[in-house]
C-alpha cells in the first residue's frame, strides 16, 4: 500500500530539450539542404556560421539575462537589455550583409562567349536586372532578418522553458516540505500515543499487584511485548497487518485481568488475515477510549470489538457502553488524533463515523488496504 505519489524527476530533460535544439539546428543545412550533386560544404559552413550569433545570443539569455536580471525581479532591465542586445547584433548582420551569398548573375564567361557567337542580337539583349531585383525575386531571406525572426523565438523558447524549470522545481521543494511536515505530524501524533498508553496499562498492572501477583507478572511480560511493537514497530510506515492483529489481541487480553465477568469483552477478528500492511497504531486510541470511557464499576458495561477484510477495505468498528454520568467529557486525544492521522495518511478515501446514543458509543472505521 503507498499513500504518498511517486514524485518523477525531471532534471534530465531541460539539458535533453537543450542539447537536441541545438544539433536539429546545426544538422539541418544537412538534413534539408538541395543536395543533387553532393554536399556542398562551403553553403554548410557559410549557413553555421551564421548561428554563431545566436549561439552567442542563448549563452548570454541563459547564463546572465535570466538569472542575473529575470530571477532577481528586475524585469523591465532584462527586457531592455534583451532588446538592445538583439537590435545591435541585427545591426551589425544588416551592415556586413549576407554572409551566405547572394544570387549571382550570369557569369563573365557565358556572357562573352555568348557575345562572341552571336554579335547581332547584342541588340536585341535586355539588360540584366539590378542585384536588387534577383535578391527580391529569389526569395532568399536576408542574414539580418533571418537572425532577427530567430533570436525572438530563441529567446521566447529559453525564456519559457527556464520558467517552466524552476516552476517544477519549486513545487518538487513544496511536496517535499509537505510530506517532511507530513511525517514530523504523524510522529508527534504517535509519540503522544505512547505515553498515554503506558500511563493506562501501568495503572492496571498496579491494581492487579494487590489482588493477583503471578498475573501481575504476566501482565508485565505482556507489557513488554507490547512495549517492543510501540517502540520499535511503530517507528516504520507501515506495519503488517498480522502484527496489528496481534497487538489488538495483546491489549485486550491486558485489560481481560483488571476487570470482572461483569464486563463482556467480545472479540471478532477473522483467521485469514491479509498478507499486506497499514499504518501502525490506527486503532490505539479507539481501544483506549473504549476501556476507558466504556466501563463502569457500578453497572453492567461491555466492549465489542469486530474486524472484516474485503478485497480493497480493512473495516473495524468498536462499540462500548456509554455511562454518560461517568464520562469526564474529555477522551484525551482519543478520536480527534485518530482522525488527524487518519486525514495526514489517507486524505479523503477514509471513512470514520462516530455514533453516540444514551447507552452506546460506537465507531465505524474503513480504511483502504
Amino acid at each position: 500500500m503507498k499513500l504518498i505519489k511517486k514524485q518523477y524527476n525531471f532534471n534530465f530533460f531541460e539539458p535533453f530539450i537543450i542539447i537536441a535544439f541545438w544539433i536539429l539546428l546545426f544538422a539541418s543545412p544537412l538534413l534539408f539542404g538541395p543536395f543533387e550533386d553532393g554536399i556542398d560544404w562551403n553553403h554548410i559552413f557559410e549557413v553555421w556560421k551564421n548561428n554563431l550569433p545566436l549561439l552567442g545570443l542563448y549563452l548570454i539569455h541563459r547564463f546572465l539575462l535570466m538569472p542575473k536580471l529575470f530571477f532577481k525581479g528586475k524585469k523591465v532591465f532584462y527586457f531592455v537589455i534583451t532588446l538592445g542586445i538583439i537590435i545591435t547584433i541585427t545591426s551589425v548582420l544588416y551592415i556586413f550583409g549576407d554572409t551566405t551569398g547572394r544570387q549571382k548573375m550570369t557569369p563573365p564567361e557565358r556572357v562573352e562567349r555568348h557575345i562572341e557567337n552571336s554579335p547581332q542580337r547584342i541588340s536585341e539583349m535586355e539588360p540584366p536586372p539590378p542585384p536588387q531585383s534577383i535578391e527580391k525575386n529569389g526569395g532568399r531571406i536576408p542574414v539580418y532578418a533571418n537572425f532577427i525572426i530567430l533570436a525572438v523565438l530563441l529567446v521566447g523558447f529559453d525564456a519559457g522553458l527556464q520558467i517552466s524549470m524552476r516552476w517544477s522545481t519549486l513545487e518538487q521543494e513544496k511536496t517535499s516540505l509537505q510530506k517532511e511536515s507530513v511525517e514530523n505530524q504523524l510522529a508527534f501524533l504517535r509519540n503522544q500515543i505512547s505515553p498515554h498508553f503506558f500511563m493506562n496499562t501501568l495503572n492496571n498492572i498496579h491494581a492487579l499487584v494487590d489482588i493477583d501477583t503471578v498475573e501481575a507478572k504476566d501482565a508485565i511480560i505482556k507489557l513488554s511485548n507490547l512495549m517492543r511493537h510501540l517502540l520499535y514497530d511503530s517507528e516504520e510506515k507501515f506495519t503488517p497487518i498480522k502484527k496489528e492483529v496481534k497487538f489488538i489481541q495483546s491489549y485486550i487480553e491486558l485489560m481481560r485481568l483488571r476487570f470482572s465477568d461483569k464486563v463482556k469483552i467480545n472479540v471478532e477478528i477473522p483467521s485469514e488475515i491479509p498478507d499486506t500492511s497499514i499504518p501502525p497504531l490506527l486503532f490505539t486510541s479507539l481501544l483506549e477510549n473504549a476501556f476507558k470511557h466504556g466501563i463502569s464499576y457500578n453497572k453492567e458495561s461491555f466492549i465489542t470489538i469486530i474486524m472484516n477484510f474485503t478485497d480493497e477495505q480493512l473495516q473495524f468498528s468498536i462499540e462500548n457502553s456509554n455511562h454518560v454520568k461517568e464520562r469526564d467529557g474529555a477522551s484525551g486525544i482519543g478520536i480527534e488524533n485518530t482522525k488527524k492521522r487518519l486525514a495526514l495518511l489517507f486524505q479523503e478515501s477514509f471513512d470514520l463515523k462516530v455514533s453516540e446514543t444514551k447507552g452506546i458509543y460506537k465507531v465505524n472505521l474503513n480504511i483502504p488496504i
